[in-house]
Parts: C-alpha cells; structure tokens; sequence
C-alpha cells in the first residue's frame, strides 16, 4: 500500500480509504440490515491489505454503517483513522449528535468529523458560526481531531469555505468523468487542506475507460475500474481515493491498484489527456445537447439525454454509465420526457437540428443498444 504524508497532521494515510456506505445487506424480517458476516471480514482484509482509513456516516446503510465500522474496528482503532460526517439538518444538535455517533462507533474520538454536503448556503447559514464554534470545542477536548467538510457543490463554493480557514480536509467527487473539482482540489492542497476524493470508480458503476479503447493510447489495464482508480491517484492534488466498497474482489483489486507507486507513467498521463480531447470533439459531432429539437417532439422523447447515453457508450466505452444514463429518463423530475422506444419516427426532431443529425436513425441503434432482450 501506497501512504502519503497527511498535511501537518503527522499522519500517513493509505492512498485508498474505505467507504462504507455501500456495506452488503441482508433482509431480516423484513428489515434491511448490514450484513456483518460479510461486511466485518471485508472491512478487516482491508485493514490487513494496508487500509488505513475508513468512511462513514450518520445515516449510511439505514443508519447501521456507523455500528458495524465501529464492530471491524475492534482490534485496529489504533492503526486506522475514522472518517464520520455531521448532518447540519439534524434536529439533536452538533453536540449530541457526535456524541450519539461516538456511542455507535464505540469510540472515544472521530479522527476526521466532516460536515456533510455543505456548500455555498454554509457560508450564510444563521448557525454558521455557533456550529463551527463547536466542531473548534469538541475539537479542543479531543472528541474531533480534525474538523472537516463534505461538498458537492460547485467549485467556486468550494474555494470559499476553504477560505474560511477553518478546516483540515475536504472530501468532494472527483474521477474520469467528472473533473469539475480538479482546480478547487488545487486550490484546497495550496491553502494547506488536505483532500480525499469520492466516487473513484463511480460507485463501481461508470469504472474508465474499456481496456481496449484505453490501450489505443498506451494505457494497459486489466479493467476500466482500474483504469479509474489509477488515473484519480495520478493526481498529485489528491491524497487518498475513497471507494465505497460491496464485495471483496473490491478489496482486492483496489488494493492492488494502490499499492502501485506509479499510478500512472508520463506517457500514460499523456494518453488520457489525448483520449480525452479526441473523445470529447468525437462526442461533440455526435450531438452537442443544444436542446433545439426538445420543445418540437410530439412524444416528448429526451433526445439529449438519448444522446449523452450514446456518447458515453459509443465514443468513451462507458457502457454502465451510459446504460445508468439511459435507464433514469422519465424516472425522476430531473430527467423528464421518454426514452427511444416512445418515438414514432415523424422528423419533426430533424427539422431543428442545426446540425442536421439523421436523428430517427440514431435512435433506431440507440434502441438496440439499451433495450437489448
């Protein structure tokens, strides 16, 4: 396993840290509960494999994430740092919340106590600095060795709250697809903030880039979940990769991936960037997103998100991702309108298209990709 010094901290943290948001369930009586004959061993080869940091929260895996960390930890408190977060909505104050959380961890400390998801609204929160004021308490009795936040807002807020100086470390999604904190991470790392980074391999659903396309640009790896792995540790703005992890072969081959002491080599760094740009002009012939046809189709078929979902598939070789994309239109009040089997071929759509896209046709080979038998 790969460490790296943890700011002024005096820790050396593994390159990965464990989520545990993802934990195996099982059904009791029809209660979804941690699996602990399960999910404990994978924690502890974990720590066996040089994972020395863990990440939980309040109201993971039904509220039981935080019970069955503190269960793994028996054993390994003193070689392992806690991650845990502090809901700002919850009704039991900061305070009590803590200290209910350090009953269920069965611990005396949080080594890194996050507020969780915050983003621009902290800033101007009426809390804002009675919270902060105990997080710096707690921290000062040793209950919290770390004050810490959570973002995923945009990047600019980001900058903002490490401005407030009041924090140790920020954890915010980064990976292949979603580089939009790239600079912030920067940033944070410039002002002394140490930085953990979510959703490596998107939650093992989006991975990289397929192996094959990957080695047409000099990268050689055994999967696209590798290929994630070691391009979001390639970054020297990041201190760790936290990956929620479900199985053991997760373990394992994450394990691997960071016990490399070169994630990636120049040329390999050279290649993504390469495939990036060439995948991103390729995605832009394909369908821009301009949204001219959307207001005209009669069936009210997303023909951007149809798109995108092609894009991912077709140009980058995302194809989890790209059937996650597909899969959620009309599901929910963010993704409206219909998928390709609703349209009836009127070209309507073709009328709009600045691009003059044959967009029936497209939708033809977008039907045969995400509605396989």
């Amino acid at each position: 396993m790969q460490y790296t010094p943890f700011g002024d901290t005096g820790i050396e943290l593994s390159r990965l840290g464990f989520g545990a948001m993802r934990l195996p369930m099982r059904d009791v009586d029809g209660e979804s509960l941690v699996n602990d004959d399960l999910a404990i061993p994978m924690m502890r080869r974990a720590f066996e494999l040089g994972v020395n940091y863990i990440d939980t929260a309040l109201f993971y895996c039904n509220g039981q994430s935080e019970i069955a960390v503190g269960k793994a930890l028996k054993g390994w408190r003193d070689k392992v740092y806690l991650s845990s977060k502090y809901p700002i909505g919850d009704n039991g104050g900061y305070r009590k919340t803590l200290e209910q959380q350090l009953t269920k961890l069965d611990t005396d400390h949080i080594d890194f106590y996050h507020f969780h998801g915050i983003g621009e609204g902290f800033l101007t929160h009426p809390k804002r600095d009675e919270l902060l004021a105990d997080a710096v308490k707690a921290n000062e009795e040793g209950l919290v060795r770390n004050i810490a936040f959570s973002f995923h807002d945009k990047p600019e807020a980001m900058n903002r709250l490490v401005d407030l100086g009041v924090f140790k470390q920020v954890l915010c999604q980064y990976n292949l697809l979603d580089r939009a904190n790239e600079d912030a991470l920067a940033y944070a790392q410039s002002k002394g903030l140490r930085t953990v980074v979510m959703g490596p391999v998107g939650g093992g659903r989006l991975g990289g880039m397929d192996p094959e396309a990957a080695a047409r640009y000099g990268v050689t790896v055994k999967s696209s979940a590798e290929l994630a792995l070691r391009f979001v540790l390639a970054n020297p703005n990041v201190d760790c990769a936290l990956s929620g992890m479900s199985e053991m072969s997760h373990v394992e081959e994450n394990a691997a991936v960071a016990s490399n002491p070169l994630p990636l080599s120049e040329a390999e760094r050279d290649g993504i960037e390469a495939a990036t740009k060439e995948n991103a002009r390729l995605a832009e012939l394909y369908c821009t997103g301009c949204d001219y046809c959307v207001p005209h189709c009669p069936e009210e078929v997303n023909i951007p998100r149809i798109f995108r979902a092609m894009n991912e598939y077709r140009v980058y070789g995302f194809k989890e991702h790209a059937q996650q994309l597909y899969d959620e239109i009309g599901r929910n009040d963010h993704v409206k309108g219909f998928n390709a089997m609703a349209c009836v071929e009127c070209g309507t759509c073709e009328e709009y298209c600045p691009q003059a896209l044959e967009i029936m046709e497209q939708l033809k080979e977008c039907r045969e990709v995400f509605h396989k038998a």
